[in-house]
């Protein structure tokens, strides 16, 4: 490709994980990449690699509008925007402060928003462009003490969902990435926010073996590596016509598989079991 026919690909949360490695295997095709994170200086090595970086909070609206607007001033077009920067924040509903809940909603679903609202103009009037957002499968299935990340996912997938069907007529793709289990700093950050928030109250016990669970070294094991996420991601952006969905890493599709097989109790029987909740 020529500087003036390679794609644009933003990538959010490019300073760790699966936005990382999406960076490095986007800009490995062919594309342009502008990898934003809030902390400039953990995109050191994406820089060493040739690929752009640029501080951004999604959850400031001068830092995502002013982001936007650099990368369209220099690049001229976003072909791909990819929705990765999120997190998990743990605890029992009743414990969570309802300021935390919010930042949770913040990050994981107005900021994603925001962005999608900030390169869609440009997009439709090119009359192409793919915006894909990291969900989970955790937006389709539900644990104990994951009550504000699943809700957030969930929203993700339902204005994934809409939003869909709102750009086809100006040919812009939504897709939805669904994680299953991905080797990355996010089991530990969540099985943190859990026992901060949840470990000494009354759902301590519940609460322990949730977070167990969540770090325990038998589960990082059987994690999968956030390549197969960042592979995914690239052959969703690549295609004519991509998927509408793509379920992948340990445990997504059996899971959603299960989720939608087995009634309520039945799923909420096997879920607490496999959480070591009696």
């Amino acid at each position: 490709m020529t500087t003036t026919q390679q794609k644009v690909a933003l990538v959010t949360g490019a300073s760790s994980g699966i936005g990382e490695v999406t960076a490095l295997d986007l800009h490995n095709a062919g594309f342009v990449v502008y990898g934003v994170a809030r902390r400039i200086d953990r995109m050191q090595m994406l820089r060493d690699r040739g690929i752009k970086t640029l501080a951004m909070d999604v959850t400031d609206e001068e830092s995502t509008t002013f982001v936007v607007k650099q990368i369209l001033a220099e690049a001229g077009r976003i072909d791909v925007l990819v929705n990765n920067a999120g997190y998990g924040s743990y605890g029992a509903v009743e414990d969570v402060p309802i300021d935390e809940a919010r930042r949770q909603f913040e990050v994981n679903l107005f900021g994603a928003a925001r962005l999608i609202q900030l390169v869609l103009p440009t997009m439709r009037q090119r009359g192409s462009g793919t915006i894909i957002n990291v969900s989970s499968m955790g937006g389709k299935i539900y644990a104990p003490f994951g009550a504000w990340y699943h809700g957030t996912k969930f929203a993700l997938e339902a204005l994934s969902d809409c939003l869909r069907i709102e750009t086809k007529p100006f040919g812009v793709n939504v897709v939805i990435i669904e994680p299953g289990g991905i080797r990355t700093e996010w089991p530990g950050i969540a099985a943190d926010h859990l026992r901060e928030t949840s470990a000494g109250g009354a759902y301590a016990v519940q609460a322990k073996a949730v977070g167990q669970a969540l770090s325990s070294e038998a589960t990082a094991k059987r994690l999968s590596p956030p390549e197969v996420i960042a592979k995914t991601i690239t052959t969703a952006a690549t295609a004519r016509r991509p998927k509408t969905r793509y379920a992948v890493g340990f445990g997504a599709k059996p899971l959603i598989f299960l989720r939608r097989r087995l009634p309520d109790r039945a799923y909420d029987a096997f879920i607490r079991r496999a959480n070591g909740i009696r």
